[in-house]
């Protein structure tokens, strides 16, 4: 039953990603509905909806009894990328893909996938978490993770902080969160034609973001993906490993049993889907990279009901 109930939680994702597939296959999506999906998202749907979410379900002393749960993200996606940059040198992973092998083990999909996921299975009570984990995603991604990629490639390395990285990390939704936190903690109130215009604007966020994965599955694919030992570790890190790290550190914190769920969650999602745009610039090896973010979207399908199972 508890098997059920977790795969009917997942259903209408499923289903969403399917229709943004096979409508791509149809032809009236494409790789340009997918950018404007992205950017629809980040900078449109997506900070309304942190504004109104936080608002809405947070109060001053609730806000800072969550603040010490930035702990555990930062630590175990810090602990996970030490551990695979061990593995891309015992398994001798391609110097044109190591950085992203390293990011790509380590560092989750949180706003496409993993919000929507964690809205499906936990509800809203579960988006102040899941924005903790995506603080210490992003932060770590647009820094070490971006330094890593550039050095995949023939290009000259860039460096880790830089005003490039900084804007990158001060992205629309991190501002709104910011911007709602410091509200919440002010005892600011903002009108109601205000907030009812930030939820109805946020509740395109699942729906897009949705559709924009089934797109890039559809446009993607995952043929020519050679089954090989990195991909194999690269598999185990996404949907293994890095989960264990993080429920392992989550008990060495007090907090509340639905944060360490929607962590763990989190930890599991696929790879991030803007590893392949940056392989890209950095003439590294963005086939591959765009071949596991489809693989790790479609296998996490599969995932993610046994993981809500295991954590019942």
């Amino acid at each position: 039953m508890l098997i059920l109930d977790s795969i009917q939680s997942i259903l209408p994702i499923i289903i969403m990603i399917a229709v943004g597939y096979v409508l791509t296959r149809k032809g009236w999506f494409n790789t340009d509905t997918s950018n404007l999906f992205s950017k629809l998202v980040t900078s449109v749907a997506l900070p309304p909806y942190m504004i109104y979410n936080i608002m809405s379900t947070y109060t001053k002393d609730k806000l800072i009894e969550a603040g010490p749960g930035l702990i555990v993200p930062f630590a175990s996606i810090a602990a996970a990328y030490l551990l695979s940059m061990g593995i891309s040198v015992v398994f001798k992973i391609k110097e044109q893909r190591r950085g992203a092998f390293q990011s790509m083990f380590a560092l989750s999909n949180t706003i496409f996938v993993g919000l929507p996921i964690c809205l499906a299975l936990f509800g809203e009570q579960s988006t102040p978490y899941v924005l903790l984990y995506y603080i210490a995603n992003t932060t770590i991604f647009w820094t070490i993770g971006v330094y890593g990629i550039s050095c995949d490639g023939q290009q000259t390395k860039t460096s880790i902080f830089n005003i490039n990285t900084i804007k990158r990390i001060f992205s629309p939704p991190l501002i709104a969160f910011i911007l709602a936190v410091i509200l919440v903690l002010l005892d600011v109130q903002l009108p109601p034609f205000i907030m009812d215009t930030c939820r109805y604007i946020g509740n395109l966020t699942t729906p897009m973001a949705m559709l924009f994965i089934g797109i890039v599955i559809a446009t993607t694919g995952i043929k020519g993906v050679k089954i090989d030992a990195d991909i194999i570790m690269l598999m185990a890190g996404r949907f293994i490993i890095t989960p264990i790290i993080t429920l392992l550190l989550s008990y060495f914190l007090p907090m509340p049993d639905l944060m360490r769920k929607v962590f763990v969650i989190m930890a599991a999602m696929p790879a991030m889907g803007q590893t392949p745009i940056l392989c890209k610039s950095y003439d590294a090896d963005y086939q591959y990279a765009a071949a596991v973010v489809t693989l790790t979207t479609i296998i996490s399908m599969i995932a993610i009901p046994l993981y809500m199972v295991f954590m019942a």
